[in-house]
């Protein structure tokens, strides 16, 4: 639950898809290592480095509460959708140990010390979780995390990097099915 990379900068509102493009396309850029990728929600495009559920498969996690996953999509969407309950998660333990960066006043500070104050908080967090696991502080953030994300359908293009995420999104999918137990 560290965050490996923060990108600051951003005034006002931008879809996590453009600030994903920008951050992968920056000097100082977010690196994918080969062979590894980032889970994205359904408002990014499946691409190499960025993989997203399936669609028309179920993916919240209150879905498979009566029923487990009963083919390899849905079992690479649950496994999909508590990966990114972690993500999720750990955003809700930075707002909560620092409330400066939830709080819904109008802010006084310079747009330059607020992207610094983003910037801090998210190096305190990962040096505290380092040496202290607040348990009652993410126990909080779990109760109160929404049972179903809002997610955006994406309009996805057929270009190679979008067949090559498909190709891996497939290939992690059925070796999690050949492993699974029904």
């Amino acid at each position: 639950m560290k965050f490996t990379y923060v990108l600051t900068g951003w005034e006002g509102t931008a879809s996590d898809s453009i600030i994903l493009k920008d951050a992968l396309s920056r000097g100082d850029s977010l690196r994918i290592p080969e062979g590894k990728y980032y889970l994205g929600d359904a408002g990014f495009m499946l691409k190499k480095g960025v993989i997203t559920p399936y669609r028309g498969a179920r993916y919240h996690l209150k879905e498979y509460s009566a029923r487990g996953p009963q083919n390899m999509k849905e079992l690479f969407n649950h496994r999909h959708a508590s990966l990114r309950n972690v993500i999720e998660r750990c955003f809700g333990v930075l707002k909560k140990r620092f409330p400066i960066l939830s709080g819904g006043a109008e802010p006084f500070y310079s747009f330059e010390v607020m992207s610094d104050i983003v910037l801090v908080c998210c190096i305190l967090h990962n040096f505290l979780m380092g040496v202290d696991i607040d348990e009652t502080l993410i126990a909080e953030v779990d109760r109160e995390l929404p049972q179903h994300e809002n997610e955006r359908p994406h309009q996805h293009q057929r270009d190679d990097d979008y067949i090559q995420g498909t190709l891996i999104r497939d290939n992690v999918a059925v070796g999690m099915w050949n492993v699974y137990e029904i």
